[in-house]
């Protein structure tokens, strides 16, 4: 069973459906222990890097997405993958879960770039759906880049079987199947 984390915030529905597509059994679900018991947990992300922190440690969330990320198939999906690091420029400065070093930073204003970037993008010569104003910095994590507003970012991370993407496999139609497809068999 997969464990789809909700902390209050995130894109429970459309991530759940895109399993059901491809006949893996969910569990949206807030209990800790769950989350430890599953074989594979989701971490889905929309929202602001304070508040989904604010929730995870008001919900006694935070160690147990911890222990998933290092123990089992983990995916961490746009807000999901920036909370992996260990800081955000977001909300004034917030500490992350610090699974991965490196830091979280906001988009330059520029002259035709709007921020937050919303729409289709590139990784490794496919499409993929992207709705963010901030970005993981690259590092040795990083094993797929985008551009946006001058700025190369990572835009997936591949560690074992911990995933994060800053893209939305599940807004990103075959391509996005395709990927949770491919992380499912991890």
């Amino acid at each position: 069973m997969t464990a789809i984390i909700d902390y209050r915030a995130g894109n429970l529905t459309s991530v759940r459906l895109a399993f059901d597509a491809l006949g893996e059994e969910t569990r949206v679900t807030s209990d800790p222990a769950e989350i430890r018991a599953a074989s594979r947990v989701v971490f889905p992300g929309v929202g602001a890097a304070g508040s989904a922190m604010a929730s995870l440690r008001a919900m006694d969330l935070a160690d147990a997405v911890r222990e998933a990320a290092a123990e089992k198939p983990f995916l961490g999906i746009c807000l999901g993958m920036q909370i992996l690091f260990s800081r955000s420029e977001e909300d004034g400065g917030v500490d992350l879960l610090g699974v991965l070093p490196g830091e979280v930073r906001k988009f330059p204003s520029l002259p035709g770039f709007k921020v937050p970037q919303i729409g289709w993008n590139q990784v490794d010569g496919t499409d993929f759906y992207f709705v963010h104003s901030y970005f993981a910095e690259k590092g040795p994590w990083t094993s797929g880049v985008c551009s946006y507003a001058g700025v190369d970012f990572t835009a997936l991370v591949k560690k074992g079987c911990m995933w994060a993407a800053q893209f939305h496999p599940e807004k990103s139609g075959r391509a996005g199947l395709a990927f949770l497809r491919e992380w499912l068999s991890c």
